[in-house]
């Protein structure tokens, strides 16, 4: 009679934080929709910036002294914010279209670590591709600039914190579409709620006194982080990084909302 040995167990393995990350690393780039949403948010930075700079270097501003040559450089930012978004709504929504969710969860008793996991990984992934986007874009618009004399350089105040603010504005709404597609669990809400998020607050405004308006503009998602992409500030906005501070915020309390969801309810 042949006997079977089998390997002896060596005991469950610890669900750590870093093993999750690398999980969600294997799952980001195994998506089809990452690609894609990765080269469109390159795509709309680079060539929507270089688009503008060549219409604005034809038609070139009567008062000089109020042209943000970086702005234009990096007009492609406001665009690109929706193929991020997207991407960290594909990123949790798509297991849930699946049902994967079930087996993650399984995984990952622990839960939160799983959407913490997620969150590092599509934060680190986007600013290793929107950090030399925004500088490829600023560089070739200004050079586009040079030609009317208007450019402007990185040794310009205010022109780095333009530059990496517009990286960083970029991560924070992928981190929000993240947020909102583990909220609302449906692919079709999650980015429906990140355009609304990010356009319906302005509209809504158009509808009330203009006093009240200019009162409020400035602590909407959508202008409060679009003020650490501009060197020259609106006078309605909010400061650079007190704007973006209250953009993380929002996005913050997306993202824990979506924690206290996870928590709560079934797969």
């Amino acid at each position: 009679m042949t006997t079977i040995t089998l390997p002896a167990y060596g005991g469950e393995q610890h669900v750590s934080q870093l093993r999750v990350i690398r999980s969600e690393w294997t799952k980001l780039r195994s998506l089809p929709s990452t690609i894609w949403c990765l080269l469109a948010t390159a795509v709309l930075v680079i060539g929507v910036g270089l688009a503008y700079a060549g219409l604005r270097a034809a038609r070139p501003p009567a008062d000089p002294s109020t042209f943000d040559s970086a702005a234009i450089s990096l007009a492609g930012v406001q665009l690109a914010q929706f193929a991020i978004g997207v991407l960290g709504v594909l990123f949790i929504t798509g297991e849930y279209a699946t049902g994967s969710i079930r087996v993650s969860l399984a995984a990952v008793p622990g839960r939160l670590q799983m959407l913490w996991g997620k969150a590092v990984v599509l934060g680190a992934t986007a600013v290793a591709l929107c950090v030399p986007a925004v500088l490829a874009s600023f560089v070739a618009g200004q050079s586009i600039l040079s030609a009317q004399h208007l450019d402007t350089g990185l040794g310009a105040p205010g022109v780095v914190r333009a530059v990496l603010g517009s990286a960083l504005l970029l991560t924070a709404v992928g981190l929000l579409g993240l947020g909102l597609g583990a909220l609302l669990r449906n692919t079709a809400g999650g980015i429906s709620a990140l355009f609304g998020l990010l356009f319906a607050p302005q509209l809504v405004l158009g509808l009330v006194p203009e006093s009240v308006s200019d009162s409020a503009y400035r602590y909407l998602p959508a202008p409060a982080g679009a003020a650490v992409s501009s060197v020259h500030q609106d006078p309605l906005a909010l400061g650079p990084w007190t704007g973006f501070g209250l953009f993380c915020l929002y996005t913050a309390v997306v993202l824990g909302l979506a924690a206290w969801q996870l928590r709560r309810r079934d797969a």
